[in-house]
């Protein structure tokens, strides 16, 4: 059942899948035990409502109903045209149609340390699924299951609009279009000229500039004369919403907002987070679980106090493919203490946020080394499900990327060292 190196790379598409970039080849999926995928499954609802609850907070606090300072963190940095549009009446029922989140592989459990509502990756999970399907395995949402899940945003067919900034996803959308049929199109969104087609967008809103016609396309979409998806909504794009989960004075709102099971299972998924905020506290104040008074005191901390993720929340170029993480025991101390201070420098017009360090657990797989010889290595992963959202609120599993890098890596994301599988259910006892 192993899949051969030769099989692999003769089912490549011309031209490959990501940009110039490749990966590392592997003989076998990643294998999820039965408690691994139920827990994979069981997390799709809960995170749907909790997009759909930070959307309902935003917009009462945008209308100056609630906690007004958060749409005031969440709008800094962006123009005027989009954060007009997405409190527009018209975009209250509106959501993501298809999210992703970022999962840590744990000994025990996942972390989630991102929700993608504009995920990449989308078309190389769907060709990994199809050719390790034909060699005899049963992947997670099937053989077809990304290419069906993403026909569902588009059932019609409908135009798939790719920024530059983008380009390096446009191989594996140009091959999932040709998969779903001669109604579906890539386009270059720098020279798309709107049409009565549906849309999907590839590009994430801070790109929104460099689209000539991309006013044409809101005003639109805000008129309901197309349909576009995901929606036109930049706060949903900021990673601060898994740091906002955790804000003490926001706890009333998400226990409102959210039927207790999921909560309980977001804290259980969710790191602890903070917002980056250069304002003094009061002098009897401490930073929640940091237990210090100020951020200074906190770029003072030990490499082993220092097991933290810096990281820009969204609305800029260096949100996406991890060049705006920052890993603090990966840094010294001279180095983590500045990034931190450029970090709430910027806080005025960027959002940056905390998060604690989970440790991926580490684990061997096996992979096709540069002689085309198997061999194990020790790895940790990150998983990537994408789940589809129905207009019923339906959610279905399409898929799930498992991204291995070696086991040294702090840092899990596509590299030209990581190795790229789908994952499958092990039948073996655990």
């Amino acid at each position: 059942m192993p899949v051969s190196l030769s099989n692999l790379q003769s089912a490549l598409p011309p031209g490959g899948l990501f940009g110039s970039a490749g990966w590392k080849w592997s003989p076998e999926p990643l294998k999820l035990s039965g408690q691994e995928v139920k827990e994979i499954e069981a997390m799709a609802f809960p995170l749907v409502k909790f997009q759909q609850a930070c959307d309902s907070l935003y917009r009462r606090s945008a209308a100056g109903r609630e906690h007004p300072w958060l749409a005031e963190l969440l709008d800094q940095g962006k123009p005027s045209c989009l954060t007009d549009f997405q409190k527009k009446g018209s975009s209250a029922k509106q959501f993501p149609r298809v999210i992703r989140p970022d999962l840590i592989r744990l000994k025990k459990g996942f972390a989630v340390t991102e929700l993608d509502s504009v995920p990449g990756g989308m078309g190389i999970t769907a060709w990994l699924s199809a050719v390790y399907s034909k060699a005899g395995y049963e992947v997670l949402g099937g053989s077809d299951g990304m290419v069906e899940g993403f026909r569902s945003l588009l059932p019609h067919g409908g135009d798939i609009l790719i920024s530059d900034e983008a380009g390096d996803y446009r191989a594996e959308m140009n091959w999932l279009a040709q998969q779903l049929g001669a109604d579906w199109k890539t386009e270059r969104a720098e020279n798309y000229e709107v049409s009565d087609r549906a849309m999907y967008r590839f590009f994430e809103l801070f790109d929104h500039a460099a689209i000539p016609s991309f006013r044409s396309i809101a005003e639109k979409a805000a008129t309901g004369e197309i349909e576009i998806t995901p929606p036109l909504k930049p706060h949903l794009e900021e990673k601060a919403w898994l740091s906002l989960f955790w804000t003490p004075s926001l706890k009333k709102v998400w226990e409102k907002e959210m039927r207790a099971n999921h909560l309980k299972r977001l804290r259980e998924l969710i790191p602890y987070g903070w917002i980056l905020d250069p304002e003094s506290l009061p002098a009897h104040a401490a930073l929640p679980k940091l237990n210090v008074h100020s951020w200074e005191e906190v770029g003072s901390f030990s490499q082993k106090e220092r097991e933290l993720v810096l990281k820009i929340s969204g609305f800029h170029e260096t949100a996406w493919g991890s060049r705006g993480v920052f890993i603090g025991h990966d840094l010294s101390t001279v180095e983590w203490r500045k990034k931190l201070q450029e970090a709430l420098n910027a806080s005025s017009q960027q959002t940056w946020v905390m998060q604690e360090f989970h440790e991926g657990q580490r684990f061997e797989h096996p992979i096709y080394d540069d002689k085309g010889d198997v061999r194990m290595i020790e790895v940790r992963a990150r998983l990537c499900p994408y789940f589809f959202v129905s207009p019923e609120q339906e959610v279905r599993l399409g898929g799930c990327l498992a991204t291995l890098v070696p086991a040294d890596k702090k840092k899990i994301h596509g590299m030209s060292e990581g190795i790229l599988v789908p994952c499958i259910l092990s039948r073996e006892e655990n």
